[in-house]
């Protein structure tokens, strides 16, 4: 009997453009943009960022000498966020919707300038907050852990205080839904352009709910 539902934040519930990003690093003068950014996971500072071994403004502080003229941390921060496009307005009542009948929960790798700024900015649209949404948030920055590392799949379980056997996880990267399985979640991937309402009822379509 699924519960609850464990979301991924990007490619997921909000819409990214890695490729954005990228091109915006390397019109602040940074040449290895494109190596650092990964499509699911990050290198260098940026990974140290989210796995929450240093904080904003260390990695500023390790990435400043890469650009190839001085930069502002706000110059910095807008080009980190082209990697967001946004939640759809629809997907925010979806979740609403699901919390009726489901526990709602979120485990994202993620970072806190995005976390604190524009992601938190996109789930006050409605009038509401993060907390409106979920039961529990996982952010890698603050677990200091990452997916697909079994051990952030076991902080979430322990820190939302759910049975992973009752929760189904969506996620759109393989390696992190095989990892969750790995770790006693259910899992589904959520392919680019689903949406997770989709797989939600295809799932419950191939594995009844007794």
């Amino acid at each position: 009997m699924i519960k609850n539902l464990l979301f991924d934040l990007g490619g997921v519930i909000m819409d990214l453009d890695r490729d954005r990003c990228v091109r915006a690093f390397n019109d602040l003068g940074m040449a290895d943009a494109e190596e650092l950014l990964g499509v699911y996971g990050q290198k260098g500072a940026f990974l140290a960022l989210e796995r929450g071994d240093i904080d904003a403004a260390e990695f500023r502080r390790r990435i400043r000498p890469m650009f190839s003229h001085p930069v502002t941390d706000d110059e910095i921060d807008r080009a980190f966020d082209q990697f967001l496009l946004g939640i759809p307005d629809h997907r925010l009542r979806q979740l609403r919707e699901l919390r009726k009948n489901y526990g709602i929960y979120l485990l994202s790798n993620t970072n806190p300038i995005m976390f604190k700024g524009f992601i938190a900015d996109q789930f006050r649209k409605e009038g509401l907050s993060m907390a409106d949404y979920f039961d529990g948030i996982v952010a890698s920055y603050e677990a200091r852990c990452y997916k697909p590392d079994r051990e952030i799949f076991d902080y979430t379980r322990k820190n939302c205080g759910i049975d992973g056997d009752e929760t189904l996880f969506f996620d759109d990267s393989a390696a992190n839904v095989e990892a969750a399985r790995d770790a006693g979640f259910k899992a589904v991937h959520v392919p680019v352009g689903a949406e997770f309402t989709d797989i939600l009822k295809q799932y419950l379509t191939e594995n009844p709910q007794g």
